[in-house]
């Protein structure tokens, strides 16, 4: 029990509901029409015919599995946006029919006061459509529901039924076809809606991801802009003195190279995340990140961040930069918080989120925090409670990162 309940809580939302939905239709369709067809039999075997009997329960049979078989096509269909082949619901519909055939033989003439003889024919087509709804709308369905009651019906009335029962019963039939094909036909709705945010979700990380890449872009262009122009401005000058045969050459040639040397340093400093910034400006690219996910997120105390030694706020951004980068990888979070403390000469920044699902390994990205923390007198706490999870870093603020 434990393994399967692992199974389930490293599945996604739309995982779980995917396959809530197709078992769903696997269980009823695959179950429930020889069951169904069992009970009603059991209600005439004495007086019905043995090879006819015989026919219909494996009538039943094989238009339940032709309608699991419907089911699973329509499903996988339905997701990928294409159209299920024709002959899968022909035949369907065929070893429906032909099951309602065996049900009128099986029933006509037992003298049974309960109508089985039109369940015998509503039950299997009944089926077939609960299998249709995957691909085909309540719209489209409601007339061949209405049809399969008629026939039901018409069935009926065949046998000696007096016209006003066996309108009843066409009409009971009928409407409650529909009726259970409807409440099928709502649940691959609800699926398509959960797939649509999951697909919306997946569209928010790709801004997320284009938002954190104009951020380091920017970062970037106030690095090398400037140095660029510096270089751009003082070789044209370097050149100009050399072609006029005049000093101070060597020195304006002397001051490209260092500026390139500088601007090199600090090209790499920003692409390995070296680069000193300030806390607040990384509290504000988190939040502006998971806001563009769709993840509601609350910064508290950050009026305090630009207080702190560079040392510390670089470590702590480093902490900032990897939870939020989990957030996004590793949960289907709603909501997070970030709080950050500064007291008794320590400064501590909580990260909290919820909509953590499935267990949570301890990743390369926290062991290499947690050991640069180490190294500088400070502390990385993780805590998971139910769906919660909580990042706490802790730094002396007279520490080093």
């Amino acid at each position: 029990m434990p393994t399967v309940s692992r199974w389930w809580s490293s599945r996604s939302a739309p995982q779980r509901i995917d396959l809530y939905t197709r078992w769903s239709f696997y269980a009823y369709l695959g179950a429930g029409l020889p069951l169904l067809a069992l009970a009603i039999v059991g209600s005439a075997v004495d007086v019905a015919p043995a090879p006819a009997v015989r026919l219909f329960l494996l009538g039943s049979v094989v238009t339940a599995a032709a309608a699991v078989v419907l089911a699973a096509r329509g499903l996988a269909a339905h997701r990928t946006g294409r159209r299920i082949a024709w002959t899968v619901p022909v035949l369907a519909l065929g070893a429906g029919g032909l099951t309602g055939a065996a049900g009128v033989w099986t029933f006509s003439g037992t003298g049974e006061v309960a109508p089985p003889v039109a369940w015998s024919v509503g039950l299997p087509l009944g089926m077939v459509l609960t299998a249709a709804s995957t691909t085909w709308t309540s719209r489209q369905l409601l007339a061949p529901a209405l049809l399969v009651g008629a026939l039901g019906g018409v069935a009926l009335a065949a046998d000696g039924a007096p016209a006003p029962a066996a309108a009843v019963n066409a009409v009971l039939v009928g409407v409650t076809v529909y009726a259970v094909v409807l409440a099928f036909r709502f649940s691959v709705w609800v699926l398509d809606v959960v797939l649509e945010m999951e697909r919306t979700r997946g569209v928010q990380l790709q801004l997320a991801v284009a938002e954190e890449r104009l951020r380091f872009a920017r970062d970037l262009h106030d690095v090398m802009g400037r140095n660029l122009s510096a270089i751009a401005v003082k070789s044209q000058l370097a050149g100009e003195l050399v072609r006029r045969s005049r000093p101070g050459a060597a020195e304006e040639v002397a001051d490209v190279h260092r500026i390139a040397e500088d601007s090199l340093r600090e090209m790499r400093e920003v692409v390995r995340g070296y680069r000193s910034t300030d806390l607040t400006s990384e509290l504000a690219g988190a939040r502006s990140v998971l806001r563009a996910a769709g993840i509601r997120c609350t910064v508290q105390g950050e009026d305090d961040a630009g207080a702190l030694p560079e040392a510390v706020q670089a470590a702590l951004g480093w902490v900032v930069r990897e939870a939020v980068t989990n957030v996004l990888r590793h949960s289907e979070a709603g909501d997070c918080t970030i709080e950050l403390s500064t007291a008794g000469g320590e400064a501590r920044l909580t990260v909290r989120n919820d909509g953590v699902a499935g267990p949570t390994g301890r990743g390369s990205g926290l062991t290499g925090l947690r050991e640069r923390l180490t190294g500088a007198g400070g502390t990385l706490e993780t805590v998971r409670d139910g769906d919660r999870f909580t990042v706490t870093a802790t730094l002396p603020t007279g520490g080093t990162a």
